[in-house]
């Protein structure tokens, strides 16, 4: 018993008929838009985080004092503040093992 396809035909077929207008074009650089700097990401990383563990600790005292609020919409906030941290750390931790990694290379 032999299996064969639904319409016989290879399906890598449609792949090798690419037109020269479908390739795309190089990008030169100055076709490029400007992305923001490493740093500029950065820092906004850092601000994302700083905002979202205020806004988990002035969500859990606003519960904690009884102003209404969600004990679910908390526990979230603080998780979502957790990872943030935790994402962080671990970048930083990458960062400098690969600063090490460079400067304990041979010249």
């Amino acid at each position: 018993m032999s299996i064969s396809g639904i319409s016989g035909a290879s399906p890598l077929v449609g792949l090798q008929s690419v037109s020269a207008s479908q390739r795309p074009e190089p990008v030169s650089s100055t076709d490029r838009t400007q992305a923001p700097a490493f740093s500029e990401r950065l820092g906004n990383a850092v601000q994302d985080l700083a905002k979202a563990q205020n806004e988990a600790s002035e969500k859990a005292s606003a519960f904690e004092r009884g102003e209404g609020g969600n004990l679910a919409e908390v526990m979230v906030s603080q998780q979502v503040s957790s990872l943030g941290f935790q994402l962080a750390l671990n970048v930083r931790n990458k960062a400098l093992g690969a600063y090490r990694d460079i400067m304990n290379m041979p010249v």
